[in-house]
């Protein structure tokens, strides 16, 4: 059983148990245990979504219902956005399901060419908390693939689609969900010319909108710890630019380092226990790392040139960054302790804002070439690149958690233009805007909630 119960706003989950034995369909799939008959397979450059039927959840009660309706809602939503699933048209289901416990009529779905079906109930506990339950099924198969079940306050019913969705994800494309998390980013305000700019944080959809600063400083670069529960971000608070690591819940915040210089982007390793960023000395600018415990600070890279946009490896070990050493920006690889620095990057244009992949397999950038900027990726050893998206002005791309999908920012021409958030999926078939209440910038993909 899961709980996303809060403390404050913090999602707890408790405990999570599986509602049904999944092991007689184990083997279907012998090389692949995450795939059943019901596959995709998210590498190809080309999808043809998977039709899968999701009835609205049942209730005990109208509210119940109402909530079972929302809830499935939110499942329906991840995954068509995500590209990978379409629903099958709720007016042709020929069964209504009755109780969650009984396999369904499996000739009845096949009908209507659905090849999954998820089915869930919304019900209350005697305390008053809430309990959502589902079943996926394998119409191919006839087996069931996954069932889970909630615990939760009637609040976090989102979040309760989310893990959904996300169960359902990885269970058809033997990869981690990516539903269950939130982004961090620069919400901006008022006149091109004199915009406020706040730290903003919501869900990965878009909902649950709040601000973090009230915008009487500019912020910049926020970054997720791998806790999921600090930022760091460049502020302007007192006239002069500060590193700030802030705590998502409780709202304190902390001055990392005061330097006496302009410093950028700044970055967590993957444990949380260091940050990297670069600092401006006069006209050049070197990459540094500082470690959080002792606030020592060790230089990285010792330039006439702009070094910057640091951004770690997986598994800490390597640091991607941006360098215009030989003249032009280009994207450069060194170890974790400065030495072996090496360029990667050899197409034309600018390359800059590199990110390592989740994964550890790509690394994502912008790169501007004549008046369009776009969003690609390569590989870690610079081979393998790949635009995935052009525009205007791109830039910014932050990963999924599961380093299948990325989001970035684009801004748009104009007086009255201004900066939205999109995402993009590793084919390039799949661009998605986000919706917000105002214009959105540099954003930052957080780890799966916890």
């Amino acid at each position: 059983m899961m709980n996303p119960d809060r403390t404050g706003s913090v999602i707890r989950v408790l405990q999570v148990a599986l509602l049904a034995a999944v092991m007689a369909v184990l083997s279907l799939w012998p090389m692949k245990p995450a795939h059943a008959v019901v596959e995709i397979d998210i590498t190809r450059g080309s999808l043809k979504p998977i039709p899968i039927a999701i009835p609205v959840f049942s209730g005990a009660s109208l509210n119940d219902q109402k909530l079972g309706s929302d809830i499935a809602g939110v499942v329906v939503s991840d995954l068509e956005r995500s590209g990978l699933f379409k629903l099958v048209d709720r007016a042709a289901y020929i069964e209504r399901i009755a109780n969650l416990s009984q396999a369904p009529r499996f000739g009845d779905w096949r009908t209507i060419n659905a090849q999954a079906l998820l089915v869930g109930r919304i019900s209350r506990e005697p305390s008053g908390r809430l309990r959502a339950e589902f079943r996926l099924w394998d119409i191919f198969a006839g087996k069931q693939l996954a069932g889970q079940q909630f615990f939760t306050q009637s609040r976090n019913w989102r979040r309760v689609g989310h893990l959904i969705a996300d169960a359902v994800y990885e269970r058809l494309t033997g990869e981690k969900g990516y539903f269950d998390t939130r982004i961090v980013y620069v919400d901006e305000t008022g006149p091109k010319n004199a915009r406020v700019k706040r730290l903003a944080i919501m869900d990965q959809d878009g909902h649950n909108l709040r601000m973090l600063t009230t915008g009487r400083a500019l912020v910049l670069t926020p970054r997720f710890s791998p806790t999921t529960q600090e930022i760091t971000y460049l502020s302007y608070e007192g006239g002069r630019p500060r590193v700030y690591l802030l705590n998502i819940e409780s709202g304190q915040k902390e001055i990392v380092g005061d330097f006496p210089n302009m410093s950028f982007a700044p970055r967590f390793s993957p444990d949380g226990q260091q940050i990297v960023m670069s600092l401006q000395q006069g006209g050049n600018a070197n990459i540094y790392m500082m470690d959080l415990r002792s606030r020592r600070t060790f230089r990285l890279t010792k330039t006439a040139a702009i070094d910057t946009a640091p951004s770690f490896s997986p598994d800490g070990r390597r640091i991607v960054f941006e360098s215009d050493r030989t003249g032009n920006q280009q994207l450069y690889v060194m170890n974790a302790d400065g030495s072996g620095q090496k360029r990667i990057s050899f197409g034309e244009g600018r390359y800059s804002t590199p990110v390592w992949s989740p994964r550890g397999d790509m690394i994502a950038f912008t790169k501007q070439l004549g008046p369009q900027f776009l969003i690609g990726v390569l590989k870690s050893d610079g081979s393998g690149e790949r635009i995935l998206t052009e525009g205007f002005h791109n830039e910014g791309p932050t990963w999924a958690p599961n380093g299948r999908v990325l989001m970035f920012f684009r801004e748009s021409p104009g007086a009255t233009g201004g900066p939205r958030l999109y995402t993009i999926d590793l084919t390039g078939y799949n661009e998605q805007s986000i919706n917000t209440p105002s214009f959105g910038s540099d954003p930052a993909w957080s780890p799966l909630i916890n």
